[in-house]
């Protein structure tokens, strides 16, 4: 049987970037995932804030162009346009970024397992015993610490008792992928019958268009309602008689970042601790932070330093998004499409149009966790060695 320090279960921005930081400090890391591949089944649109680029160094050519411009708009098509002079989103290439994320992992000596299920914990004393089924297929691997990066709904939160989410929503998109001269820009639409509880969205980079809805589940059906916003969308964009390079879909987790995300015998990251806003649904920037935050955590835990897990409580980061759930209450209420045109008609208005602008070009994605600063994440390397510029002016999805 196989021994490792620690074996990281799922490959997504949470699970490669928590893998290769272990690996980094020297550790024996066991990195599985049921896909076979990692840029296989990607679910999110991939929208990075100004925050995470302000604060790590993303590979740039993993990176679509800078979007300065949100439209927000109303059921019956009201629109509020918001400027930035700076760039508060780029579009990551999923696929792209994924396969260099695992680049660095197998660089810093992670052992990378696709086509790996997970299939339950035994607890042997002092280790756990990771049941995998895949790869090598049914065997069973000692470990000293095991990290849960397997999405919202976690088989590894339920293994290790820890808290697991209950409150999401269901978000569907399509990806194409064509030049375009319109200036790029996020535009959202609040209507509560055709996204309730969250939004409709066109992501137009000038390379991309993500065409996407998002709701709860037990209001309103994904597909169908994908399939008539694409159609009212198709003229609008250039998107007439184009056939989408890219499905995409999944839950997204919206009750905040759990109350108990760590054990004697591992932690949780991501999408499996609830690290999402509660209010926007963005994920990758509390994705990042959280993930270093646990290898850091991690490390120290195994060095010898019991107390390292203290700074991991779920509890803490939740009391500093209380404005936020409810917020998200407030949203998730909303049912009647009138109720949805008279707030997007105060956010028209000069008094309410800051909180928009507040709302979509603020900084306060995340908590700071102290590992942001000087850091670089991801191997950020262009292929021509040369370090990606990014904007860095001054300081959500």
């Amino acid at each position: 049987m196989s021994d490792y320090d620690a074996v990281v279960v799922g490959a997504g921005l949470a699970g490669l970037e928590t893998a290769r930081r272990l690996g980094e400090r020297g550790m024996r890391v066991l990195l599985a995932d049921a896909r076979s591949s990692v840029d296989r089944a990607v679910h999110t649109t991939g929208i990075f804030v100004r925050r995470t680029l302000e604060d790590f160094d993303l590979p740039d050519d993993c990176l679509g162009p800078p979007v300065r411009r949100v439209v927000l708009y109303s059921p019956r098509d009201r629109r509020v346009t918001l400027e930035s002079p700076r760039t508060e989103y780029r579009v990551g290439r999923m696929g792209a970024l994924y396969r260099r994320m695992l680049e660095g992992c197998v660089s810093a000596g992670v052992e990378w397992s696709p086509s790996t299920r997970f299939a339950g914990v035994l607890d042997d004393g002092e280790q756990s015993v990771v049941l995998l089924d895949g790869g090598e297929r049914g065997r069973g691997v000692r470990t000293r610490w095991i990290v849960g990066a397997d999405g919202a709904s976690s088989q590894v939160a339920h293994a290790l008792g820890l808290s697991e989410n209950r409150e999401w929503i269901v978000g569907v998109e399509e990806v194409f992928r064509f030049p375009s001269s319109d200036v790029p820009a996020f535009h959202c639409w609040l209507d509560p019958v055709l996204a309730p509880g969250y939004l409709a969205w066109v992501v137009a980079d000038g390379e991309e268009v993500h065409v996407g809805v998002g709701g709860y589940a037990d209001r309103f059906r994904p597909a169908d309602a994908l399939r008539g916003f694409r159609a009212r969308m198709d003229a609008r964009f250039g998107l007439a008689g184009r056939v989408a390079d890219e499905r995409r879909g999944g839950r997204i987790p919206v009750g905040g970042v759990l109350p108990r995300i760590a054990c004697r015998r591992g932690l949780l990251v991501g999408d499996a601790a609830g690290a999402v806003s509660p209010l926007t649904a963005g994920g990758l920037d509390p994705c990042i932070r959280l993930s270093a935050l646990a290898a850091r955590v991690t490390a120290d835990y195994l060095d010898g330093d019991p107390s390292a897990l203290a700074g991991y409580s779920g509890d803490g980061f939740r009391r500093r998004f209380r404005s936020r759930l409810a917020l998200r209450r407030a949203l998730s209420s909303i049912s009647r499409p009138w109720v949805a045109e008279l707030g997007c008609a105060a956010l028209r208005s000069p008094f309410l149009r800051p909180l928009a602008a507040h709302v979509f070009f603020g900084a306060g994605s995340f908590p700071d966790t102290g590992e942001e600063r000087g850091v670089t994440p991801i191997h950020s390397r262009s292929p021509d060695g040369e370090r990606p510029s990014t904007d860095r002016e001054e300081s959500v999805a």
